[in-house]
């Protein structure tokens, strides 16, 4: 949605922008653009990989990409001698860049380690949390941030599976998956294994407790009327980002309802159809 996010921030040349999640640097590059010589972009990403690439793929704007959570924006504007920002956007997707890697699990297609992690340096894979939970706390952890109604047969699944041998790769379980969910009739929009392999990316990085605390310490960042934007691609993020807005008083919502991605951009990206972005302004 890079065309709506521009539309909606509108960043001016000497602008300060953040940018939350760099990810393969497109939304990055474009507000660099935008805010020229005279502005900055400081663009974050818990992903190391992306952080490198920006170094040197980015170094001909006026980019600077730091390893960090969105959820430090205070810590990382405040080491960097940054005030009040002009605006930040956060795309909660899954990058292109992580989903081509096929050594970190998030592509089904992966044959290598089922990890998931975001920053790989940082805390425990999610095939060994396959490895070491129990099917009721598995299931309930699929339920919970998957919102799967078929979490308890694929837990039971998993745990029996892992008796023979424990399931390392994406490919395996999304496997084992597909022969838990039944198929709809008429067929199905997205593959089955989807609501599992997003509940397990949101344990493993606890994204929705990050998501959380960047909204609720982001707007003290944003100079007056400074706006924030963010993507959201399922409900358990939209839920939190409209709540959020809604209830903060230093914002004012600029979206009543989510601005949805344009056909064109669905043809060309079927990933982004699920994509709902939601605009504040700080008061």
């Amino acid at each position: 949605m890079l065309d709506e996010v521009l539309q909606w921030l509108d960043p001016r040349p000497g602008a300060v922008i953040v940018d939350g999640t760099l990810g393969g640097g497109g939304h990055t590059a474009a507000l660099a653009e935008r805010v020229g010589p005279a502005g900055r972009v400081v663009a974050l990403d818990r992903d190391p990989e992306a952080v490198d690439q920006a170094r040197s793929g980015l170094a001909h704007l006026p980019v600077e990409p730091v390893h960090a959570s969105f959820a430090d924006v205070p810590e990382v504007l405040a080491g960097l001698g940054v005030g009040a920002v002009d605006g930040v956007v956060l795309d909660l997707g899954v990058s292109s860049l992580q989903l081509a890697d096929r050594q970190r699990g998030f592509s089904f297609a992966a044959e290598g380690p089922l990890d998931l992690r975001f920053d790989p340096t940082a805390g425990q894979p999610a095939w060994r949390l396959l490895e070491r939970l129990s099917a009721e706390h598995l299931a309930d952890v699929i339920y919970r941030y998957g919102e799967e109604r078929y979490s308890r047969r694929i837990a039971r699944a998993v745990v029996e599976a892992r008796r023979s041998a424990p399931i390392r790769t994406a490919t395996e379980l999304a496997g084992l998956v597909r022969r838990c969910v039944p198929r709809r009739p008429g067929g199905q929009r997205i593959d089955p294994a989807t609501r599992t392999f997003q509940a397990l990316r949101i344990a493993v990085n606890d994204e929705l407790k990050s998501l959380e605390t960047a909204l609720r310490r982001v707007p003290d960042c944003l100079g007056p009327r400074g706006r924030m934007a963010v993507i959201s691609f399922h409900s358990l993020e939209d839920r939190r980002v409209k709540r959020a807005f809604g209830a903060d008083e230093r914002l004012e919502v600029l979206t009543r309802r989510p601005v949805r991605p344009m056909d064109r951009e669905v043809d060309a990206n079927p990933r982004a159809r699920s994509a709902k972005l939601r605009v504040a302004a700080r008061r």
